[in-house]
């Protein structure tokens, strides 16, 4: 299993979460709430006001956290996150399924009936094998970008190529119009949650222009494609073929969507704020709120109400290569996160109101299994006198000298700020940290093949679904350690005992049951000072003054576009 970890979009500040799948605690806030009713909500254009998103609109091609929330307006899936505010919004529910799939042989085998009178937005019925199809396609080269596990979990899937040469993936069965079976290598309760993922769309095959289906995709949701300009503009009119009958989770309130991308932070929230013409309908489903407004946000009651605060399952921190020196030692590393000044790095980033500080790996939420601990307690500032007690027992009485790795923008919440912030703090416990930024690309390239990886780097994790599994395994499982590059395992740690719970959890079915697995496996590895947790982002943002239903969807930590309406 491989997750492409978060990347953060907003550049007026600094630590605040994209659309990106994922989860979180508390904090979700509906705006105008006390007036929506879903029963009358339709009509209007909601605009949509955003930096990026738009470069890709495939569904093969769209990562789970890709395009932010846009795709789900058109795409259907098997599964679907339940469309509430809260943490109920953690859980999935059937799409296109008729439920969350039924798991036999511990859970490498997945079945799914697809409900009665599902069509495309051409009126044409969909079939199980739309769905097989589009799976497939994904597989292609031409179509790189997607989410890998299916290339990972699929039986053959790590050889298979596509369809475009006449091969079919044996490991999904279609025996009839409305079933499809999953054959997977290994067990995999999670599997409802990655049925979620826009590579489940169905595709009609006739219909499919390889490269260019980007252009004019065949719609299985609410609202069809109008008028698609690759990273400048999306226009979406409704489906005269999707009903809520078919589709108990998006309300498709407005008549018409229009998304424009490529602009400026700045531009986006002063636009917000002043809501002149079609921008008192409005959002964002990328841009943070900056500066200015955050300020504002005291003494506005007004510009207060139209703010909506939740989180993402995220975390940024500071990665430890426990196989190179002086990271071999676990003194030093246990030192490194006794220096840690929390409060340093969350007001480096914005704040309270960006950033809560963190302990754990796992980020707080009852689907993670979050459990509390601190294994290396040294208060909101750091305890340098118990880091410099270690560093003498590990030999490096009279200090020492270490390169710290971090990408150079600000944007991802874990560039030269918190290299500053963290550079401070272990200062005060001798520790001398020479700086080291690299270009994003570089960066990723360097820190993701084990051979070139440096010691020391600053990293952030976002999980692709609320749960534990794609939290942890990426990063500590042993059998994830990818040498060729792609590696998220950066303290290369290999244990066989871990490794062996991970494969019991994943053959649990419950969520219930899995997530106390995955909560007590943090906490254990947690121990060990593989890395040192700095914070979770939390989310800021605005939306237009005659949006309703505007409230911040935990799993990605952004507004559910399909729930939002206009005035």
């Amino acid at each position: 299993m491989r997750v492409r970890p978060t990347v953060l979009l907003g550049a007026a500040l600094l630590a605040i979460v994209t659309a990106s799948a994922g989860c979180g605690g508390s904090g979700a806030e509906a705006g105008g709430a006390s007036s929506f009713d879903r029963d009358d909500c339709q009509g209007g254009t909601l605009t949509v006001l955003n930096q990026g998103g738009l470069d890709e609109f495939d569904p093969a091609r769209l990562y789970t956290s890709g395009g932010g929330a846009l795709p789900t307006l058109v795409y259907r899936t098997l599964t679907t996150r339940q469309r509430v505010a809260g943490e109920a919004g953690n859980k999935p529910v059937p799409d296109l399924a008729t439920d969350l799939g039924t798991p036999s042989d511990n859970a490498k085998t997945w079945k799914y009936t697809l409900k009665d009178g599902l069509k495309f937005d051409d009126g044409t019925p969909i079939t199980s094998a739309d769905v097989k199809y589009g799976i497939e396609r994904s597989f292609s080269p031409d179509l790189p970008g997607g989410a890998p596990y299916l290339h990972d979990w699929l039986i053959g899937g790590e050889d298979y190529k596509g369809p475009y040469d006449g091969a079919h993936l044996k490991s999904i069965e279609t025996p009839d119009a409305r079933t499809i079976v999953f054959r997977l290598r290994q067990p995999h309760g999670d599997f409802p949650y990655l049925a979620t993922a826009t590579q489940f769309a169905p595709v009609p095959k006739a219909k499919d222009t390889g490269t260019k289906y980007t252009n004019a995709p065949v719609s299985s949701g609410p609202y069809k494609v109008e008028k698609y300009e690759p990273g400048k503009k999306l226009l979406l009119a409704r489906n005269p073929h999707w009903s809520r009958s078919v589709d108990g989770q998006r309300l498709a309130c407005p008549d018409r969507i229009e998304v424009t991308a490529g602009l400026d932070a700045t531009v986006i929230n002063q636009r917000l704020v002043s809501g002149a013409g079609a921008d008192a309908g409005a959002i964002t489903t990328d841009t943070p709120v900056g500066p200015e407004q955050l300020a504002r946000l005291g003494s506005d009651q007004r510009l207060a109400k139209r703010v909506a605060r939740g989180v993402f399952g995220e975390t940024k921190y500071l990665a430890f290569d426990a196989t190179k020196k002086p990271f071999d030692d676990i003194r030093v590393r246990q030192a490194f996160a006794y220096a840690t000044n929390r409060q340093s790095v969350v007001n480096a980033v914005g704040g309270s109101s960006l950033a809560s500080p963190a302990t754990t790996f796992l980020p707080e939420g009852k689907a993670f299994g979050h459990r509390p601990y601190d294994h290396f307690p040294a208060g909101p500032n750091g305890n340098p006198a118990k880091a410099k007690e270690l560093l003498a027992q590990a030999g490096h009485a009279n200090g020492l000298t270490v390169e710290l790795a971090f990408p150079n923008s600000d944007a991802g919440g874990y560039g030269p700020k918190v290299a500053a912030a963290v550079q401070d703090a272990l200062k005060q416990a001798g520790v001398t940290v020479k700086q080291k930024p690299l270009g994003e690309e570089d960066y990723r390239t360097i820190a993701g093949k084990p051979a070139t990886q440096p010691p020391l780097t600053l990293q952030s994790w976002g999980a692709d679904w609320p749960a534990g599994g794609p939290f942890l395994i990426p990063i500590f499982d042993g059998r994830q350690i990818l040498r060729d590059g792609g590696n998220f395992n950066l303290a290369q740690f290999d244990d066989p005992a871990v490794n062996a719970e991970i494969d019991a959890i994943n053959q649990l079915t419950d969520p219930a049951k899995a997530a106390p697995r995955w909560g007590a496996l943090d906490a254990r590895i947690g121990g060990q000072a593989l890395l040192v947790p700095l914070y979770h982002p939390r989310t800021v943002v605005l939306y237009g003054k005659d949006v309703k239903n505007a409230y911040i969807d935990q799993w990605r930590g952004w507004y559910d576009v399909s729930t939002v309406s206009v005035k």
